[in-house]
């Protein structure tokens, strides 16, 4: 029998960062994903060591795993003014999710704007340089491919592979692949699915992976628009996506949906879906 990976959505801190684990875990989910502070905004949060702990002790009791997601407003191809900020406010989330226990932060790949691409590429390494000095948690920066909405830009395994080789801390860098992402910048094409999982290993992308977001598309196939539909109800369609979670690469990875509640108000449904396309495995 075939054996899920953690199965698991996206949930709200109010409560607390505890709170958000036991509503995950009511939930059915194995793991979640949640924003360290306002995802609005980039100012600093201290680290409610009380509260982040209780996360991290139920996780560990519970055998539940779980990534944080970084503000909206970050933006690691920032030039030099903001850098400072960018960094303070990525090194503030990695020490929140350290102390919750968490295995890593997303963080969206840089946008350039009106930026030439090679000054671009050169402030997203020194701003994850910045962020990663003298960082010795075990909590990773996982970067996250892009849908093309705001530039074509971190759209590619090779933009994302190269950006952490030639970072001075890759050991401390890791991925988060979008589906939705990947469907909507036209590197991943369901029909050739083989083709995806083939380049993604002479890349060495796979064993950088750490963390999957499993969403499906409202918009078509190379669409560079990055809007999530309901696992089984958009243009990837359950089929594509199960076929690309069951691939070795990808098994035993942490998943995230980053979709709409369901009428309970949770993701129970759609993480029994996803869970039954590995046999009801654990």
């Amino acid at each position: 029998m075939t054996h899920s990976p953690c199965i698991g959505a996206h949930v709200s801190i109010r409560g607390g960062y505890g709170r958000a684990a036991r509503s995950a875990r009511e939930s059915g989910a194995a793991c979640f994903q949640y924003f360290p502070k306002n995802p609005r905004s980039l100012k600093l949060k201290p680290v409610d060591y009380r509260d982040a702990l209780s996360c991290a002790d139920y996780c560990r009791d519970q055998g539940m795993s779980s990534i944080a997601h970084t503000p909206y407003p970050t933006n690691l191809a920032a030039g030099t003014r903001e850098r400072e900020g960018m960094a303070a406010s990525l090194r503030n989330d990695l020490e929140i999710a350290e102390a919750c226990g968490s295995l890593g932060i997303v963080v969206h790949f840089g946008h350039f704007a009106r930026m030439e691409p090679l000054q671009g590429y050169q402030n997203i390494i020194q701003c994850i340089n910045d962020t990663l000095a003298g960082w010795e948690g075990r909590c990773k920066l996982l970067i996250e491919n892009m849908a093309g909405n705001h530039g074509q830009e971190g759209m590619t395994l090779e933009e994302l592979v190269k950006v952490r080789e030639l970072s001075r801390y890759p050991e401390r860098i890791g991925f988060c692949f979008d589906t939705c992402h990947a469907f909507a910048a036209g590197i991943w094409n369901p029909e050739q699915t083989d083709e995806l999982l083939e380049r993604g290993e002479r890349l060495a992308y796979w064993t950088a992976l750490a963390a999957v977001h499993l969403n499906d598309s409202l918009y078509p196939y190379g669409s560079r628009r990055d809007r999530h539909a309901g696992i089984g109800r958009g243009c990837i369609g359950a089929p594509a996506l199960s076929k690309l979670l069951t691939q070795g690469p990808l098994l035993h990875k942490l998943v995230v949906m980053e979709t709409e509640k369901g009428p309970d108000g949770t993701h129970r449904d759609e993480i029994a879906a996803v869970r039954g396309w590995f046999g009801g495995g654990a």
